[in-house]
């Protein structure tokens, strides 16, 4: 079977997932409803709260969306509420119009809230002081003390241990979907009765999903549109979707069968990918060479969809990128916050800008060219103009380069 597939180059795997993700060629994705369009096409974006240049979610959007600012992710988060913020791959933001498929997900979290004494009588005293104060977080809440937890819901999988009540409680009725996240500042989330801001017909909607085995389904092809082309093989990608090799070839199989998924060979690799049939018309512009594939130049997101699979990343671009946040200062390689850089079709190196918001400067620490990569005059004028922009998206009208022990400006 493997022998009658598709096969393509190297070249042409990368020129379709770039086109196929809005990172090359045309801005695909401009203004507020390009980002709402490229986040119902992903699927999910992963959230960090951390920011240095922008947090993970922002920067995912920058990179692909034309004009993107933060204040248009915040407006489709907490004010038009077309998104919202929830589990999918770990910490996720995600179109509202999805609750429904994931109705078992919240079921699971009920039945398992209903295994703890006493939890029913906290979680009725948060939702009457809601109901009578609005938005709360875990530190407004009225409610004292510490419990035992142990939830298969936790955004880090199965977790157990010691965690103040007001918080259990609050983090179990937002993953049964009684409440939303209202709204956040820095990294502590405020909490208000989902009720209040999604409709009925999202709220009651039934699920989509007939069974386990459709939801499982749907999660993956979300996450092949989310990458625009995933191999049959163990996957980051796929993290927070319970898949062992075995099921995941057997989703697999059954998307194919159903005409959802198409398979591909690409050379020099030796397990078959797929990809969305409904981006088979992108498919064949790229391989009969009508496909704009213009270079433009990214600073990419450390969780960005496109590096979720180090080493499908390895393969395809020949890069190897490690986030190295958590990496002591003295054994990384590279920066605290390092963005890779992607010109046309290759990752040609990586970039450590940090905004001195009080002056309004754009101060890159470091910039770090990949091996071979020459220092041509249209690459110089690629990284002016995506500076100048990543400038702007961080509130900063200058550029100052400090990296190389030297700082010029």
């Amino acid at each position: 079977m493997i022998l009658h597939m598709l096969t393509i180059t190297g070249q042409q795997a990368r020129q379709f997932v770039l086109t196929q993700q809005g990172l090359i060629g045309p801005w695909r994705f401009i203004g507020k409803d390009g980002a709402y369009a490229y986040v119902r096409q992903a699927g999910c974006i992963q959230y960090d709260p951390v920011d240095v240049c922008g947090k993970n979610a922002e920067l995912t959007l920058q990179s692909r969306v034309k004009g993107f600012r933060k204040s248009m992710l915040h407006e489709l988060l907490y004010e038009d509420r077309k998104l919202v913020d929830y589990a999918d791959k770990e910490l996720s933001i995600w179109p509202a119009e999805d609750w429904p498929y994931f109705s078992s997900y919240r079921e699971r979290s009920r039945k398992l809230g209903e295994t703890f004494q006493g939890l029913d009588e906290l979680t009725a005293q948060a939702i009457s002081y809601i109901q009578e104060n609005g938005p709360v977080s875990s530190d407004m809440l009225p409610i004292e003390g510490e419990i035992f937890w142990h939830s298969s819901m936790h955004w880090s999988g199965n977790w157990a241990g010691k965690s103040k009540a007001a918080r259990s409680v609050l983090e179990q009725l937002y993953t049964d979907g009684e409440l939303i996240i209202h709204h956040k500042k820095g990294s502590r989330k405020f909490y208000d009765l989902a009720e209040k801001y999604l409709p009925a017909s999202v709220l009651q909607a039934e699920n989509p999903c007939e069974d386990d085995d459709a939801f499982l389904a749907w999660r993956v092809l979300r996450r092949i549109g989310a990458l625009g082309l995933l191999w049959d093989k163990n996957s980051t990608a796929l993290l927070g979707i319970d898949l062992k090799a075995e099921k995941r070839r057997e989703v697999f199989a059954a998307l194919a069968e159903a005409g959802r998924i198409r398979s591909v060979m690409v050379e020099g690799i030796k397990t078959p990918f797929y990809y969305r049939a409904e981006d088979d018309a992108l498919m064949r512009e790229v391989l009969d060479g009508s496909a704009d594939v213009k270079p433009r130049m990214s600073f990419i997101a450390p969780l960005d969809p496109i590096l979720w699979d180090k080493a499908l990343l390895q393969s395809l671009w020949d890069f190897q990128y490690s986030w190295e946040i958590y990496t002591p200062a003295v054994k990384r390689k590279y920066g605290y916050y390092t963005l890779p850089i992607l010109f046309g079709d290759r990752f040609v190196g990586r970039i450590e800008a940090v905004p001195d918001k009080k002056r309004g400067i754009l101060c890159v620490k470091g910039l770090w060219w990949e091996p071979g990569i020459r220092q041509t005059k249209k690459l110089t004028a690629a990284l002016d103009r995506t500076l100048k922009n990543f400038g702007k998206f961080n509130d900063c009208s200058e550029v100052l380069l400090m990296y190389s022990g030297k700082e010029s400006g």
